[in-house]
């Protein structure tokens, strides 16, 4: 129960399908053939990884009388991958470099108070964009003041990629995003007009 009601969709930022997953899938090529020439191709699962937390996962919504969306309508658990969300979200031509552990790639010729101010730059516009579609955002997610290093910067980013499995939950309910893949699994991606 959430606000006085069942919840109608769960989404996770994790491979999960209704068997277990043993290898890459025809989502996780689908979504890599759209998606990987801007740099948002998606990792091969394996059955070790994600493997028993996956199986586990979707076992425990099961119980619960929720099964693994592969298809519409989208009530119940489904998988996004953030990076192409948020290309959809936000209309961008290639994957947005959010990720905390990553600025050096980045930019590499930059300073780490450069890069961690270009990191912050790149977060509060998908803090903008996530509060268009969920109000609330901007508030529940203050930025990390430009002192803070490590951990703190990690959880951030999970943080925001909680958040757009939420937007793309809400948007996949309101027929705004749709299932890439066929029936041992689907990576569910909002639509350009969610």
């Amino acid at each position: 129960m959430l606000c006085g009601r069942a919840v109608d969709c769960f989404a996770i930022d994790m491979p999960i399908g209704p068997r277990p997953i043993r290898g890459r899938r025809a989502c996780d090529n689908k979504i890599s053939s759209a998606y990987g020439a801007r740099k948002a191709a998606v990792h091969s699962p394996s059955k070790t990884r994600p493997g028993p937390i996956s199986d586990a996962l979707r076992a425990d919504f099961e119980a619960r009388g929720l099964t693994v969306r592969t298809g519409l309508p989208a009530e119940g658990l489904i998988e996004v991958y953030p990076h192409a969300a948020l290309i959809e979200f936000m209309g961008e031509t290639e994957r947005l470099p959010y990720k905390a552990n990553k600025t050096l790639t980045y930019w590499p010729g930059l300073s780490i108070e450069k890069r961690h101010r270009k990191l912050r730059e790149v977060w509060a516009r998908i803090v903008e964009a996530l509060e268009r579609r969920i109000a609330g955002v901007r508030a529940a997610l203050p930025l990390p003041s430009p002192d803070v290093r490590g951990w703190p910067l990690k959880a951030f980013e999970d943080k925001l990629d909680a958040v757009v499995c939420a937007a793309v939950a809400a948007a996949a309910l309101d027929g705004k995003a749709v299932p890439h893949g066929d029936p041992d699994g689907a990576i569910w991606i909002p639509t350009a007009e969610a």
